[in-house]
């Protein structure tokens, strides 16, 4: 189970809590579960939940604008889905575009996934310096799309509608 969804009380995604943390705040009657896993309960002895997927504060929290999605490692191989940007196998690191030793960042347009074999292969050189092609090209995603992929795949499905259609 991965984490749990936070919204604000106008229904715009915050953040992602544990699926303690989510618990606790339904308890204390700071959320409210918007959506649950199917089948799953919380039981103790006092209390009985739906194991919650969304939940919803009960009072806004205003939030400063956050125009860029902080780039990670964790967050390329989120964002190309663990795909190798070279092959489409299972990538299980990052490969810089333009190498860190040819002055190359960290930044989300010049990191992909990888997977080893390519990394290795293609060394301290650029995709055309090593005769590799890109099969997609990579993107900065938008705070909201950065921390919806960070649920996975089949959480995002799960999700409604309206709150899934354009990070998936």
């Amino acid at each position: 189970m991965r984490d749990t969804l936070v919204l604000n009380a106008s229904f715009e995604p915050l953040s992602t809590v544990s699926l303690n943390r989510a618990v606790v705040l339904v308890l204390q009657d700071k959320a409210v579960v918007e959506q649950a896993h199917p089948e799953l309960r919380m039981r103790g002895a006092d209390v009985d939940i739906p194991v919650p997927r969304v939940i919803r504060l009960c009072r806004y929290v205003r939030v400063p604008f956050r125009r860029r999605a902080p780039w990670s490692r964790r967050g390329v191989l989120v964002r190309d889905r663990h795909r190798c940007a070279y092959c489409g196998r299972r990538a299980t690191t990052v490969d810089h575009v333009v190498p860190r030793a040819q002055g190359g960042q960290d930044t989300w347009l010049n990191t992909v996934a990888a997977c080893a074999e390519d990394n290795h292969r293609k060394a301290n050189r650029t995709p055309e310096e090593a005769g590799m092609t890109l099969l997609r090209q990579p993107f900065e995603p938008t705070p909201a799309d950065a921390m919806l992929l960070s649920l996975g795949q089949e959480e995002i499905a799960a999700l409604p509608d309206w709150l899934s259609r354009d990070a998936a």
